[in-house]
């Protein structure tokens, strides 16, 4: 028995150091050209360069990302499925879903942070507000005749415009949309006021002036819009949202595996090729080790809890 034991150990630490000896998957719970599968993709390409062996994507589209995030969960642990995590199926959603079929902190392992999208307060033209300020005054003004578009239900842009309304006491209608892009098509045509997306499908629209970036919800200003200020700097304390992504494992993963993954993933983001491809998407990058990655999800899963209830939002 003891000869078992010592053979099951040996042969688990020598498959850690064969790792990969055949290709892995990154599950992405989007649909193919968000900003997820995008980073997916740039690390995925890497990892079979650095590794000799094919990482592929894998998109399960659907909930929120939650459905990937269920497959990865009940995955075996032997590194050879991946997950590439958001703040949708991991940050927000244990905190809307009352039955989600998976824990965020059990059920996973955290392999190595990527970094993080920002949000941006954009508006419509005809909205005379010139800065975040001016936009309060008018919705004081005017309580509930502002609208402001969103992705859907629960996603960072609804949730960032209840945490803007709670900031600010204001009232603002929330119009749900099934995607980033028809809400910015809507907004681009006067149909709605006001958006919190993501960076990536407003940008083109800001640099053509067809819509006015107001404030990021990130700590600092992003390079791609440098000269638009942060929440915090709008006076909008403890105003801060973004979408990050993150590659995850199931959680008996061997610690060898996530040790080689964490050590690859942060040398391809220091690469000056793949830096300039997820930057060029607004990914503002942030390397972490696996514990800092595990404390950092710790901290996003209590600021949302903590949002959530205060704006009464939930899913059932």
């Amino acid at each position: 028995m003891i000869c078992a034991v010592l053979a099951l150990g040996t042969a688990g630490h020598a498959s850690a150091q064969q790792y990969p000896a055949k290709s892995t998957r990154i599950v992405v719970g989007f649909a193919p050209g968000g900003g997820t599968d995008i980073v997916a993709r740039i690390i995925g390409a890497k990892l079979t360069e650095a590794l000799g062996q094919s990482f592929i994507v894998d998109n399960r589209a659907g909930a929120a990302g939650t459905i990937g995030s269920d497959i990865v969960a009940k995955a075996p642990a032997d590194g050879y499925t991946l997950l590439m995590g958001h703040v949708n199926s991991h940050g927000i959603a244990p905190n809307l879903y009352k039955k989600l079929p998976y824990d965020a902190q059990r059920d996973f392992a955290m392999v190595a942070y990527v970094g993080y999208v920002p949000n941006v307060l954009v508006v419509h033209p005809s909205i005379p507000a010139k800065n975040v300020a001016e936009l309060v005054a008018i919705a004081k003004a005017k309580p509930g005749a502002l609208n402001y578009a969103s992705s859907g239900v629960g996603s960072t842009q609804h949730l960032a415009g209840e945490l803007f309304q709670l900031t600010t006491n204001t009232k603002l209608v929330h119009v749900p949309y099934k995607g980033s892009g028809p809400a910015v098509v809507d907004l681009v045509a006067g149909h709605v006021v006001m958006n919190f997306d993501t960076m990536p499908p407003v940008l083109p629209f800001v640099r053509q002036g067809k819509m006015k970036a107001l404030a990021v919800t990130t700590p600092k200003r992003a390079s791609q819009l440098a000269d638009v200020p942060t929440m915090l700097e709008a006076g909008l304390k403890g105003f801060e949202m973004t979408n990050w992504y993150g590659m995850m494992a199931p959680a008996k993963i061997s610690r060898d595996i996530v040790t080689r993954l964490n050590t690859e993933v942060n040398k391809i983001m220091a690469l000056p090729d793949a830096k300039a491809k997820l930057e060029e998407v607004g990914t503002q990058l942030n390397p972490m080790t696996p514990e800092a990655f595990a404390k950092f999800l710790e901290s996003e899963l209590a600021k949302y809890a903590k949002l959530v209830k205060a704006a009464n939002v939930s899913i059932d």
